[in-house]
């Protein structure tokens, strides 16, 4: 089974859970990034997993060859952000693979994740105790910060 295809037919229904009143259910582990593409200007937003890290948000993009999404972060761009029930905007950038940055990053994360193996059902997709720094995975660094209510509301 391609978890990657399972979850990209689920996205809209996952999309729509984190903008709704009981988008506590998924928050704790998952938000929302609205992308506009550098290239072709097309705006979409899709779920992601993410870690905190004081106040950055770290996304491990697993089989980055098969997304798209994060390749307009290579150089540091703006990115909206609907985490926790608010909007935010912010900045996002990859770090590169094998970089000191990356080693560190992966290291904060796996410290954080080691109880989601645990979770029923879901657990069994955080159960790797190692990232590939071969390329395998990409770490984007996200930094947001919550847009006013009547900028946020707007939306």
């Amino acid at each position: 089974m391609d978890i990657d295809r399972v979850m990209q037919r689920l996205n809209p229904a996952v999309a729509w859970l984190l903008r709704s009143p009981m988008h506590r259910l998924l928050d704790w582990g998952l938000m929302l990034v609205t992308v506009t593409g550098r290239r072709s200007g097309r705006v979409y937003t899709i779920p992601v997993g993410y870690q905190r890290d004081g106040d950055a948000l770290v996304v491990l993009v697993s089989k980055p060859s098969r997304k798209q999404w994060w390749r307009n972060y290579r150089d540091r761009r703006p990115i909206g952000v609907w985490l926790r029930g608010r909007a935010m905007r912010g900045h996002a950038v990859v770090v590169a693979p094998g970089s000191p940055a990356f080693r560190d990053a992966v290291e904060r994360t796996l410290r954080q994740v080691p109880g989601l193996g645990r979770i029923p059902v879901l657990g069994w997709l955080f159960k790797s105790r190692e990232i590939s720094t071969d390329g395998q995975e990409l770490i984007v660094i996200i930094t947001p910060t919550v847009l006013p209510m009547s900028v946020a509301t707007a939306r």
